[in-house]
């Protein structure tokens, strides 16, 4: 599920590329669905600042992503298929949900909450990645997620603020790495991701973190791999 293209206002490009890698690599059929609503707000990625005579829509820019092969959210249904994936990105707290400016508070997209709770009742698992799992902390009440660390470390985890609030929100936050530390090396999928077995839901820091593109490539790779496991397919 995407939330439009480019990080600052939609889709997290390099997440969502991975997380298609990863599941190509495990052997899934995969269909790409957004939301037919206009964006919150658009950002000239070159300045960081909002482009304030534009206006664009999540289902038109998120066929950037999918190459064209995209569907409008409404149009998903657990029904068709064994599990859904939600990258990261501002858009998720955009344009998925009101997150960015309401925090707690914040609603979800009508399409979004729907989804989730579809899945989450049909036993099917969940993954997010970055700022998404806070969707499932809104919409699910107790998950378990993780968007890494709880302390900005020196600027290490800039967005560590989120982890209080998937508190308030209801969920529990479960601290993560994006990196191996030698002695954990065996347990890397353990390291960069955070399993609810109950709930079914995975997820993984990814940009949460400042640091290498591969680290964030390899967290991913694990959210995805977990997620598969969990269809028992």
């Amino acid at each position: 599920v995407l939330s439009g293209c480019g990080v600052y206002d939609g889709t997290e490009i390099h997440e969502a590329s991975a997380i298609l890698v990863h599941l190509s690599r495990g052997g899934a059929e995969v269909q790409m669905y957004a939301p037919d609503v206009p964006q919150m707000h658009v950002i000239d990625h070159s300045k960081g600042q909002p482009a304030e005579a534009e206006s664009r829509n999540v289902l038109v820019e998120s066929a950037r992503i999918a190459r064209g092969k995209i569907a409008s959210l409404a149009k998903l249904t657990t029904a068709d298929h064994d599990a859904v994936i939600f990258p990261g990105g501002f858009g998720a707290a955009k344009n998925l949900s009101t997150f960015a400016v309401d925090g707690k508070d914040c609603k979800v997209n009508r399409e979004v909450e729907r989804v989730l709770k579809d899945f989450h009742k049909a036993g099917k698992p969940i993954g997010l990645c970055c700022i998404s799992p806070v969707l499932a902390a809104k919409v699910l009440s107790g998950a378990e997620v993780t968007v890494g660390h709880e302390e900005e470390e020196g600027g290490k985890w800039p967005y560590a603020g989120t982890a209080g609030a998937i508190k308030e929100l209801g969920g529990k936050h479960c601290v993560k790495e994006v990196t191996i530390s030698f002695p954990l090396i065996f347990h890397v999928e353990r390291q960069f991701t955070h399993v609810d077995t109950k709930n079914k839901v995975v997820t993984t820091p990814a940009f949460m973190c400042e640091t290498e593109l591969h680290n964030i490539f390899d967290g991913i790779g694990a959210m995805v791999k977990n997620v598969l496991k969990l269809t028992g397919k």
